[in-house]
């Protein structure tokens, strides 16, 4: 086996140890006993195609720990749906790297049908995944993002002091969290959802977590445009990484997503800028 060949052996190996130890986690943490069986058996031939390549290389090589630790802490933080969306578009990628390796190793051409196959009983057990609160999370995150950067941009003009815009921007936040956490349930109830109570909290948590990381900047920061600023951008931030959650989860575009969601915050910000200053020089009020 040539220096490229063996090189290329040894990755396989390891990566197919590793998912191994992933898909036997995985297994054990989804609710879904169907589910539970199809990521065992997909763990047992990823095993079968270690061995295999351990019979090329002639050694025993050791699973990719941080990997493992990483997606085993992500199904849990994240959801396993997340992680198995992710583990879907690696088994993609994985049977097309086998295809191309084709002429080295014939063998692979068989691994190549069952990582597609896998791949198949993924976006099978995705799409029986019962997202039901992703609703919610989106019903608090988009309000507080446009609500709240928009309020800030106003208050950061009409307002001369940071502490002043922190506690209006609190009231203002902690206020609209709990309007919407009680219209998402009297609508989830209105509509028959069981799940009407867990929904609200949905809500009403991911609009506050948006308020207090919108807000802390005006109690860090003596500039309130400064803090404006730094406003703006942990706003992008949440959006950025909201939104590649969904786009993995759901399969959607990211790049028009983000840029649709980043173009309503920021244009909110910037119309309710120029409306406190307005208001301001138009009642001649200078706190």
């Amino acid at each position: 086996m040539d220096p490229q060949s063996r090189k290329y052996a040894l990755s396989a190996q390891r990566s197919e140890l590793t998912e191994y130890h992933i898909y036997t986690e995985l297994a054990k943490r989804t609710g879904n006993a169907k589910n539970s069986e199809v990521l065992h058996r997909i763990a047992e031939q990823e095993k079968q195609h270690a061995d295999y390549w351990q019979t090329k290389t002639g050694v025993k090589v050791q699973p990719d720990r941080w990997r493992l630790r990483r997606t085993v802490f992500m199904a849990r933080i994240l959801g396993l749906s997340f992680v198995l969306r992710l583990m879907e578009k690696n088994e993609g990628t994985n049977a097309r790297n086998y295809s191309a390796h084709a002429d080295f190793f014939p063998e692979v051409v068989e691994f190549a049908e069952q990582e597609e196959q896998h791949e198949n009983e993924l976006l099978e057990m995705l799409e029986d995944k019962n997202m039901r609160f992703v609703g919610s999370i989106v019903l608090g995150l988009n309000d507080a993002l446009v609500e709240l950067t928009g309020a800030l941009a106003g208050f950061t003009l009409a307002l001369g002091d940071t502490q002043i815009i922190s506690l209006a921007g609190m009231v203002t936040g902690i206020s609209a969290a709990l309007s919407m956490a009680a219209s998402e349930f009297l609508s989830s109830k209105a509509e028959g959802n069981t799940k009407a109570r867990q929904a609200a909290v949905y809500t009403g948590i991911s609009y506050l977590v948006t308020v207090i990381l919108l807000i802390l900047p005006y109690f860090f920061v003596s500039n309130r445009f400064v803090a404006l600023g730094i406003v703006l951008a942990v706003a992008l931030l949440i959006i950025c990484c909201y939104n590649y959650y969904v786009s993995v989860v759901k399969d959607l575009d990211f790049k028009r997503r983000f840029l649709e969601m980043a173009a309503i915050s920021l244009g909110v910000a910037g119309f309710s800028f120029l409306l406190g200053f307005g208001l301001k020089s138009l009642l001649g009020v200078d706190i």
